[in-house]
């Protein structure tokens, strides 16, 4: 396993991330305890999750999975840098959700019950609250990591310009602020070039890339398609996608191909090339396809290769004269 430090924290983190969204859904109990040993296993130590996963208002089933895993000891806390998130709602009640102080505490002292621990490693902005200031939200998150509840802080789905308050308002509290942002990237989904990985990198920040293989579909869909197997890329949404970028996906495949690795391993490999990329979360429904995912480090992409898949998915480029961000400058 290949490990790296958390953003310009000192925590070293495995360079894949384990996912654990299908908990209590698409996994069993049972099968997530045996995943996330098997993980271990591998030399992953960077577990995230969330205090909505579960599909079930206010339960926060995956974290309770996640629980009773550490509850059964040998040093499986221990082993563990533990993220988890919280903003969206937990309930019907006003106070349910966001990033209001009163639910800040609720939401950590909840989440710390359902995980059985007694501290978060990284505590994740779900989302931007556009309706509560900074001061309130770092004042609140400056409380949790006196009382030895949370170590470090992170954002999710913040935009560049959300980045750069946070970090300017933790700055005038003398805070550490952010470490990570957590986004959707992918090769089909490229757009926080733009702004987010500029400001991630500028302020230091590990970016970690959700649905590294959007939705199925970079993960050899078509192929499975043809063999009649089933694919998350060939339903839903992703469906929608793989119909109207066919053609890109069928040339990605063959690339693929052509060089002898599964495009899955391929598209994780792209991700773990990218500068300020911490590691992408990868989530795995049996353990199969976990160790399968190890592949993604052995990969490195050639020049060739980097550029070829450079024409199939191109980066964001406003009036494509300068990369971003300075792409906007004249």
């Amino acid at each position: 396993m290949e490990y790296t430090h958390l953003g310009r924290s000192g925590l070293s983190v495995s360079r894949l991330v384990l996912g654990t969204m299908n908990f209590g859904t698409e996994t069993s109990e049972q099968d997530s305890h045996t995943i996330m040993d098997r993980a271990h296993g591998h030399g992953i130590n960077f577990f995230d999750t969330a205090d909505v996963y579960g599909a079930k208002l206010g339960e926060g089933v995956t974290e309770q999975i996640i629980g009773r895993w550490f509850a059964t000891g040998g040093g499986r806390r221990e082993k563990t840098v533990l993220a988890t998130k919280l903003a969206l709602p937990m309930g019907h009640w006003p106070n349910d959700n966001m990033l209001s102080a009163l639910h800040i505490r609720r939401a950590c002292d909840a989440s710390l019950r359902r995980l059985q621990t007694d501290h978060i490693d990284l505590y994740q902005m779900h989302h931007i609250d556009r309706n509560t200031p900074w001061e309130e939200i770092w004042e609140a998150f400056t409380v949790l990591r006196q009382q030895g509840k949370v170590l470090y802080f992170g954002s999710s789905n913040f935009a560049g310009w959300h980045i750069a308050q946070a970090q300017e308002a933790a700055r005038s509290r003398h805070f550490l602020g952010l470490v990570t942002e957590q986004s959707i990237y992918n090769l089909m989904t490229r757009w926080i070039e733009l702004e987010v990985l500029p400001a991630a990198r500028h302020y230091g920040l590990g970016v970690i890339p959700w649905s590294p293989l959007n939705g199925g579909v970079l993960s050899g869909a078509l192929r499975k398609r043809e063999q009649g197997a089933a694919s998350r890329g060939s339903s839903g949404r992703a469906a929608n996608t793989l119909a109207e970028h066919r053609e890109t996906i069928e040339a990605y495949e063959k690339l693929c191909a052509d060089i002898g690795e599964d495009p899955a391993h391929v598209g994780l490999a792209w991700l773990l090339a990218q500068d300020g990329v911490t590691g992408p979360i990868i989530g795995p429904r049996t353990a199969a396809q976990l160790d399968g995912s190890l592949r993604a480090l052995a990969i490195t992409l050639d020049d060739g290769t980097l550029a070829r898949l450079e024409e199939l998915f191109p980066p964001p480029a406003p009036n494509g004269a300068r990369p971003a961000p300075e792409a906007y400058a004249w």
